[in-house]
């Protein structure tokens, strides 16, 4: 491919679907292959123009005269510093906005139509992962002077507005629907020479890890007495080795935490998140242990001696076999990749995070990651002192167990 090919990436969406999270990966995946990318986000220029604070919803109402006024001289501002980046030597330029109305796309294509343009919508239905992304946008900088409350509930107006106004793609020649939680293609249509689109499309559908920390619970009273799940707390050794992971990762900034619902995850987490700023910490259901079913709160014997049928039937077939009124680790593998998904979409493109799991759980977070036979995933090594270090990216794999 030439280097003098140019490219206009245009994101589409509403506020909270992914669009910063996609550009910055294309941008820093981009870079790594000596291809010139810039990134021309409207909220970066609405900071820079406006004194006054914008974060009222009002602003960004369509009926609102005013701000419809600033907010095209903003979107103005960016074609035009996006048309003069690649007329200087940029390769790349992604218009970072939501772009949500077709009128706007028609403008674009118009003031930019001196190069291709791939338009990129992103989109995610799931209503948990938007109220989860609601709070965390709250935390931004156009909502510092606000209390949380007022943030989500000036951020929820915000959108509701570009629903009034929104228009999916359908007619631009060069454009790629992406489901942004499941890194799924919904619809796409390009032409076949569109520069660097193979690139795009494969990081579009790719899980991307910088550096993911998967890390066991530690030893819990139920691991004394070598029982089966339940919810049981840490012992004073699984509290030591708390603490001693959160001595380890000193210096490390950790933004988020994901565990699972169960107590044991929590309470390891809990150092690791009360001494560091600006980390948060998600519980999730999907990271939850596997369900015994009869067999929860027994111990292995007991297993073995009152349901001798279980014991023999899953020793045939580890992976494939349910315990009875529970699960087994081929059902398990849905809910748990869901987890992936959301704990990757909520942390966005950040360096660090860092997942509290259980010994089955982080069994299928790895086998996510790693090419492993479904039937030796229940046989890979979880100790309660280490931890595995993930990088998963287009350029760099990397697994490896270290000691906290």
């Amino acid at each position: 491919m030439s280097r003098g090919e140019k490219l206009y990436i245009a994101m589409v969406g509403l506020p909270a679907m992914g669009k910063s999270t996609v550009a910055a990966k294309l941008k820093e995946n981009l870079e790594k292959e000596d291809i010139r990318v810039k990134i021309f986000n409207n909220g970066d220029v609405r900071r820079r123009i406006m004194k006054e604070n914008s974060s009222h919803a009002g602003f960004y109402d369509p009926d609102n005269a005013d701000g419809l006024a600033i907010r095209e001289k903003i979107a103005d501002i960016n074609f035009a510093e996006a048309k003069a980046y690649l007329s200087e030597g940029g390769q790349i330029a992604i218009l970072d906005a939501t772009n949500a109305s077709l009128p706007r796309r028609e403008k674009l294509a118009e003031r930019l139509n001196n190069h291709a343009i791939l338009f990129i919508e992103c989109v995610n239905d799931d209503p948990e992962i938007l109220s989860l992304s609601i709070g965390r946008k709250a935390k931004g900088p156009d909502f510092a002077h606000m209390c949380e409350d007022d943030a989500c509930k000036s951020f929820e107006e915000r959108i509701d507005y570009y629903r009034r106004i929104y228009s999916p793609l359908r007619t631009e020649p060069n454009r790629i629907r992406v489901d942004t939680l499941n890194n799924r293609v919904i619809d796409e249509s390009t032409d076949a020479h569109l520069p660097y689109y193979p690139r795009i499309r494969d990081l579009l559908v790719s899980d991307w890890v910088k550096n993911l920390f998967l890390i066991r619970h530690g030893e819990t009273v139920f691991n004394s007495e070598d029982r089966i799940g339940g919810d049981s707390d840490l012992t004073e050794k699984g509290r030591k080795q708390a603490w001693a992971l959160s001595r380890h990762f000193l210096g490390t900034p950790i933004p988020y935490i994901f565990t699972s619902s169960k107590k044991r995850t929590l309470q390891m987490a809990a150092p690791l998140h009360e001494t560091r700023s600006n980390c948060r910490l998600f519980s999730f259901k999907e990271f939850d242990e596997i369900d015994a079913g009869k067999c929860e709160n027994l111990t292995y014997q007991e297993v073995r001696d009152q349901m001798p049928e279980v014991w023999r039937e899953r020793g045939k077939d580890k992976y494939e076999y349910i315990y009875p009124d529970g699960e087994g680790y081929a059902t398990l593998k849905a809910r748990v990749n869901h987890g992936i998904k959301k704990a990757l979409f909520l942390s966005g493109n950040s360096e660090y995070i860092v997942i509290v799991g259980h010994q089955a759980v982080n069994r299928m977070i790895l086998s996510h990651f790693l090419f492993r036979r479904t039937e030796d995933v229940p046989y890979i090594y979880i100790p309660q002192d280490k931890y595995f270090h993930i990088i998963s990216t287009q350029t760099k794999k990397l697994l490896e167990l270290r000691k906290f």
